[in-house]
């Protein structure tokens, strides 16, 4: 992973955001980069060129940057709800308490960011195919 503080600065200007250079923007950025290594790199199934890592790592920041610890947060079962119904607002609790996903926060950018290279998702499977005749026919 190469992202940098000066890297995330030029990214967020990219998109009229404006990041400081200080020790809290450096801060959000490791906290960031762990969040990203841990949840992400780990499970997928090629490795991301480092540009996408790097762009879903400044996504992370700034989300850490505006809510430190906003990635370590750990939702229970009870809090892991979906919207249901709109006309006198219906929630409908889906989470478990099990795996790391059902727990843990995610950013919908970051996600779309990371599909294609993520175990059972957009990444196409290895497949053994043979060349010739089959022996059944």
């Amino acid at each position: 992973m190469t992202a940098t503080v000066a890297g995330w600065i030029s990214y967020a200007a990219d998109a009229g955001t404006v990041v400081a250079d200080d020790a809290d923007s450096a801060a959000a950025l490791v906290r960031a980069s762990r969040y990203i290594a841990n949840f992400y790199l780990n499970r997928v199934t090629s490795t991301p060129p480092d540009a996408v890592t790097d762009n879903a790592t400044y996504e992370a920041a700034a989300l850490e940057l505006a809510t430190p610890g906003f990635f370590s947060k750990t939702y229970t079962a009870d809090q892991q709800k979906v919207l249901s119904k709109v006309g006198d607002i219906q929630w409908t609790v889906r989470g478990n308490a099990s795996g790391a996903e059902a727990a843990t926060p995610i950013s919908t950018t970051i996600e779309a960011m990371f599909y294609p290279y993520m175990i059972g998702r957009g990444a196409t499977p290895a497949l053994m195919l043979s060349i010739g005749r089959s022996s059944g026919l």
